[in-house]
């Protein structure tokens, strides 16, 4: 059981960070490059991707949390490891349920018009420029997560 413990580990820490990178940084811009001329339609795939990928951090950051404070017990908050996965989760609660619904209110408010061209462009530039700040704070985090998971027991 163990071993499937510690292969869960593995997979949920790849999928997550992973996923992180893959959607950010290679499907994104792919999307609205390839799209280019319908930067709506790219924005609002990338937006369900990034829901999705908040989703799956929610869970994965569940399941990797659990794992350490079950295999180490109170020694786990000396860990490195749990207070990056903890900054991670926060990181995605506050996209998930803050930031993401703020940008979807921002984009309705300015209906009929898209939302870069309405009076509400440097509203929804401001909270994507913070999003995607977090995002990277993020991602990097778990760069620094998966460097570190081939470092001794856990």
């Amino acid at each position: 059981m163990r071993r499937l413990a510690d292969a869960l580990y593995n997979i949920a820490l790849t999928l997550w960070v992973g996923g992180l990178w893959a959607i950010g940084y290679l499907v994104a811009p792919t999307l609205f490059a390839i799209l280019g001329g319908d930067r709506p339609l790219a924005g609002v795939l990338a937006g369900k991707l990034f829901e999705l990928i908040g989703w799956i951090g929610l869970a994965c950051a569940s399941y990797l949390l659990l794992f350490e404070l079950l295999r180490m017990g109170t020694a786990a908050w000396r860990r490195r490891t749990v207070w990056l996965l903890l900054v991670m989760l926060l990181l995605t609660l506050v996209s998930l349920f803050g930031i993401q619904p703020l940008l979807a209110q921002i984009k309705a408010d300015a209906l009929p018009r898209e939302v870069m061209e309405s009076v509400l462009r440097n509203r929804f530039a401001t909270w994507h420029g913070v999003s995607s700040i977090l995002y990277l704070v993020q991602s990097l985090l778990g760069l620094l997560l998966v460097a570190s998971a081939g470092r001794g027991p856990r």
